[in-house]
C-alpha cells in the first residue's frame, strides 16, 4: 500500500543521528521547578575543564524551561567546542550562526517545531582573570507549543495482510500503535514504537518481517505529528524437526518432548514466545548449565516456503554433583546445608536431590526423586523428609513419605500425590502440649498454582493463586477422616497503570510485563502488594491429627514483628501450640526509589500483616504487625530488609528475606 502525499513532511531522517538521545526524566525530589518555569542555567565549568584539555574557552547560559534546560544543555554542540585551547573568538562566531539549527533539531526530537531562539556572544570584561577567556555565549529559547500524537497508523503487506489466522495479531498490533495518540511527541518516542511494531510482527509466525516505510508528519500549523508505518510480513514461518547440537550424556528425547510441549511441533505456526518457553523448561530440566534455542531461517534466495528447524544448543551438567552453602536468616540465625544431585540413577533414569540442612531452631533431611518428563509433560515423583523445628519450650520431630506425578508450566502447575505423615511433639513446660507419638495419617492430595505475573522475579502487576485439597485419614488406635485444605493468593496492583503504560511504550519501547523490575521505568508511585493466606483442616474434635499437617505462623515471610512461628493457639499455661485453622494477610506500598530522574534498583515497603492460628472460628485472636523497609532488586533476586513492630508482642524486630517465589 502507498502512502498518501501529505504537505507538511518531516523525514524520519531528519533525527537520525539523534534517535539515541535519552528522554530527560524529572527528578523526584521535593523542590523541583514546574516543567514550564522560565530560567537561567549555567554550563558547569567542569564540563569543559580538564588537567588533559584545559579551562573551558567560553561560557554558556541558557535561559529556557526548566523541563527542557538539561537536555539542551547536554546536547547542544556548542559543548563540544568549549575545551578546544585554539579556537579563537572568529571560529566562536562561526559556531554561533549554526547553533539556533542546532538547538532547533534539538528541540524538534521533543516536540517543539516552531521555537523561536536567540543566540549571542558577550565578550569577558577586562582584567576579569576568572572569566572564559572568549567570554559568555547567551541563548535564549522560547520553544513554544509541543506537538501531539493525533494520529498513528499501521498498513501491512505480504502474508499478514489477508491471512485470516493473523487477524488477531493484525487487530493487536494496530492496538498498541493506537496507545501513543495523545502523548507529546519525541523523536525517541516515534522510535521506540517503530521498534515495538516491528517486534509484534516478528515475534509470531513472522520472524522475517521488516518496516518498508515509515512517516511522522509533522502539522506544524496544528501542532500535531502523524505517524505511519508500513509492515511487510514476508511469508508466514512454520517449524520443523528439532536439531539438538552438544547432546552426548543424557540424549535428546527429552530435548525433543520438552520443545514439543512448548507448542513448536513440526507444522506449527513459527512463535518467539514459545520458543523461550521451551528454552526455559529445557534449563528448568537440571540436565544442562546452559541452553540457547532458535530458529533456523533459510537464507535469502532460499526455498522458504520449507519448514524451520529448532535448533537448540546445549552445554551438558555434570551428572554427579555436591553443594555445600552456608548462610543465614533473622528467623532462624546461622544455616549450614549440604546437597547431592544424581541426574540419571542408575537401573530407573530418575534424578534425585538428597539434601541436609542445619538452622539453630529447623534441622531436616530430605531426598527428592524425579523420573523423565513424558510426553504430555508429566512425570512421576517420590520424596521422603525427617525434620526437626525447635519453638522455646516445643520440639516437632516429624517424618514425611509422599509419591504422585506432577506437571509444570509458566503459568499452571497441577500435582497429585499420596503423603504420609508421622510427629511427636515434646514440651518440656507443658504435657498439654506435648503428644505421644503415635499420631499418623495418610492422605490423597490434589494441588494448582496459577500464575499471571508480568515479569519474574520483579513483578509489577498480576497474580499468583495456589489451591491444595486433601482428604484423608488419621492411623492408630484412633482412626478418623478429615479434609485439608489451603489456599494461597499474591496480587500486584500499580497505583498509576495507565500513565506507567504509555510512558513505557513511549520511553523504552517495551510494554506491560517485558520491562524487568529494576529497569528505568515503571510507575513513580510503585504498587500495592496484596497476599493471603489461608488454611483449615476440618475433622472430628477428638482426631489425633499430626502437628506437621497443622499450622503455625509468624516470622520473615508471614507476620512480621513476631518470631518464627511464634503464632498460634495459646494453651492455658502460656505455651503455643499448631492449630486446624490459619489465616494471614499482608498489604505493602512499594515504592521505587529514584535519583537524579532515573530509577534506582533500590525501593521503599510500608506494610501491614495480620494472622491467626486457631482451633475454633468462633474465637480468633489476631496479632497485628506494621513496619517498613527496603528492597534492593539484585541480579540474582529481591533482596528486602524490614524493621516491624509486632503490636501485641509491644517490640521491634528485624526481617531479612531473599527472592521470590510463588
Amino acid at each position: 500500500m502507498k502512502l498518501p502525499l501529505l504537505r507538511r513532511v518531516a523525514s524520519t531522517r531528519l533525527f537520525c543521528l539523534l534517535l539515541l538521545l535519552p528522554i530527560g526524566a524529572a527528578a523526584q525530589t521535593p523542590a523541583t521547578p514546574g516543567p514550564d518555569a522560565v530560567g537561567t542555567a549555567v554550563a558547569p565549568q567542569d564540563d569543559a575543564d580538564d588537567a588533559a584539555t584545559g579551562p573551558a574557552r567560553f561560557g554558556i547560559e541558557l535561559e529556557a524551561p526548566a523541563s527542557i534546560q538539561p537536555f539542551l544543555l547536554r546536547h547542544v554542540d556548542l559543548q563540544r567546542f568549549r575545551s578546544l585551547q585554539d579556537l579563537d573568538g572568529n571560529e566562536l562566531d562561526r559556531l554561533l550562526i549554526a547553533a539556533p539549527e542546532n538547538l532547533r533539531n534539538l528541540l524538534g526530537t521533543q516536540g517543539h517545531f516552531s521555537p523561536v531562539i536567540s543566540v549571542s556572544r558577550e565578550p569577558a570584561a577586562p582584567g576579569d582573570a576568572q572569566a572564559p577567556a572568549l567570554g559568555t555565549v547567551r541563548i535564549r529559547v522560547e520553544p513554544g507549543p509541543i506537538t501531539s500524537v493525533a494520529s498513528s497508523s499501521v498498513y501491512f503487506r505480504g502474508d499478514i495482510a489477508n491471512a485470516e489466522a493473523a487477524a488477531a495479531q493484525r487487530e493487536t498490533i494496530q492496538r498498541r500503535g493506537q496507545q501513543a495518540l495523545g502523548r507529546s511527541f519525541t523523536q525517541s518516542g516515534w522510535g521506540q514504537v517503530k521498534a515495538d511494531t516491528l517486534r509484534q510482527l516478528t515475534s509470531e509466525r513472522y520472524p522475517r518481517g521488516r518496516i518498508v516505510n515509515s512517516l511522522s508528519d509533522i502539522d506544524t500549523t496544528a501542532n500535531a505529528a502523524h505517524w505511519h508505518i508500513e509492515l511487510d510480513s514476508g511469508p508466514s514461518v512454520q517449524v520443523g524437526a528439532v536439531r539438538v547440537e552438544g547432546a552426548e550424556r543424557y540424549g535428546t528425547a527429552t530435548v525433543e518432548r520438552l520443545v514439543g510441549l512448548a507448542g513448536l511441533r513440526p507444522g506449527a505456526d513459527y512463535s518467539l514466545s514459545r520458543l523461550q518457553d521451551a528454552q526455559q523448561k529445557i534449563a528448568d530440566s537440571g540436565f544442562y548449565t546452559s541452553v540457547f534455542a532458535y530458529v533456523e531461517l533459510e537464507p535469502e534466495g532460499a526455498d522458504r516456503d520449507s519448514a524451520a528447524p529448532v535448533v537448540v544448543q546445549v552445554k551438558e551438567a555434570q551428572l554427579q554433583s555436591i553443594v555445600l552453602g552456608v548462610g543465614g536468616s533473622t528467623n532462624n540465625g546461622p544455616r549450614l546445608s549440604a546437597e547431592h544431585r544424581h541426574l540419571r540413577v542408575p537401573g530407573i533414569g530418575w534424578q534425585a536431590l538428597s539434601k541436609l540442612q542445619l538452622e539453630r531452631n529447623d534441622q531436616q533431611l530430605s531426598s527428592d526423586w524425579s523420573a523423565p518428563i513424558e510426553d504430555d509433560g508429566w512425570h512421576w515423583l517420590a520424596g521422603g523428609r525427617l525434620a526437626r523445628q525447635i519453638d522455646d519450650e516445643t520440639t516437632l520431630s516429624s517424618l514425611r513419605l509422599s509419591a504422585g506425578k506432577a506437571q509444570a508450566s509458566a503459568l499452571l502447575d497441577r500435582r497429585y500425590f499420596l503423603q504420609f505423615d508421622r510427629a511427636r511433639t515434646v514440651n518440656t513446660a507443658s504435657a498439654q502440649a506435648s503428644s505421644d507419638g503415635n499420631e499418623a495419617a495418610i492422605s490423597a492430595n490434589y494441588g494448582w498454582t496459577w500464575r499471571r505475573f508480568d515479569t519474574l522475579p520483579y513483578p509489577n502487576r498480576g497474580y499468583g493463586l495456589g489451591l491444595t485439597l486433601g482428604v484423608g485419614m488419621t492411623l492408630g488406635s484412633v482412626r478418623r477422616p478429615f479434609v485439608s485444605t489451603q489456599a494461597r493468593w499474591l496480587g500486584y496492583w500499580p497505583l498509576d497503570p495507565v500513565s506507567e503504560a504509555l510512558d513505557e511504550l513511549l520511553t523504552t519501547g517495551n510494554t506491560p510485563g517485558n520491562t524487568p523490575g529494576n529497569a528505568a521505568s515503571g510507575s513513580r508511585l510503585g504498587r500495592l502488594a496484596l497476599r493471603l493466606q489461608g488454611g483449615a483442616v476440618q475433622a472430628s474434635r477428638n482426631a489425633p491429627i499430626p502437628d506437621s499437617l497443622l499450622f503455625l505462623t509468624g516470622g520473615d515471610t508471614t507476620v512480621r514483628g513476631y518470631g518464627l512461628r511464634d503464632i498460634g493457639v495459646v494453651q492455658p499455661d502460656g505455651s503455643v501450640t499448631a492449630g486446624r485453622y490459619l489465616g494471614v494477610a499482608s498489604l505493602e506500598w512499594q515504592r521505587p526509589i529514584w535519583r537524579n530522574g532515573l530509577r534506582t534498583p533500590w525501593e521503599s515497603v510500608l506494610f501491614v500483616d495480620a494472622g491467626t492460628v486457631t482451633n475454633q472460628t468462633s474465637q480468633v485472636d489476631t496479632r497485628v504487625g506494621v513496619g517498613a523497609g527496603l528492597r534492593y532488586n539484585s541480579p540474582v533476586g529481591p533482596l528486602q530488609l524490614d524493621l516491624a513492630y509486632g503490636v501485641d508482642a509491644k517490640r521491634f524486630r528485624v526481617h531479612l528475606n531473599v527472592g521470590f517465589s510463588f
